[in-house]
């Protein structure tokens, strides 16, 4: 159960994550009014390059979605999904997790059964991609 519950923590890390991620492209984009938007931004108005700062991350854009590095190293990966919404697998998880001063590994059984305690919090959007309840 020990196992869980540090898995579990490190779910509420990575969305805590993302809020203080989102917290920083407000404050350095004032006109964004969701974080997947930054997306577009950077690829069809091109006026934010694919790499670069915001606030206290690096970032670089991938695919449908964006990884964020901290100042301290910490790795939060995120997608977006069609509607805007972030979302993210247990590899990316994984790599939050390993990432972290302190790193910590735990199984994707272990993170399964954390997402799954966190519902209704956290919804599963299609089999193994999480998204935050809206």
């Amino acid at each position: 159960m020990e196992r869980v519950a540090s898995a579990r923590d490190l779910v509420l890390g990575y969305v805590h994550a993302l809020n203080a991620i989102e917290e920083a492209m407000r404050a350095a984009i004032p006109s964004l009014e969701r974080p997947a938007d930054f997306l577009g931004l950077v690829r069809w108005r091109r006026i934010i390059s694919r790499s670069g700062r915001i606030g206290a991350y690096s970032y670089t854009v991938h695919g449908t979605g964006c990884c964020f590095v901290s100042d301290n190293g910490t790795e939060i990966d995120v997608d977006f999904a069609t509607d805007g919404s972030e979302v993210f697998d247990l590899w990316r998880l994984r790599g939050y997790g390993l990432s972290l001063p302190g790193p910590l590994d735990v199984t994707d059984q272990d993170l399964r059964a954390a997402v799954h305690s966190l519902q209704p919090f956290l919804t599963e959007v299609q089999p193994g991609w999480f998204s935050l309840a809206g």
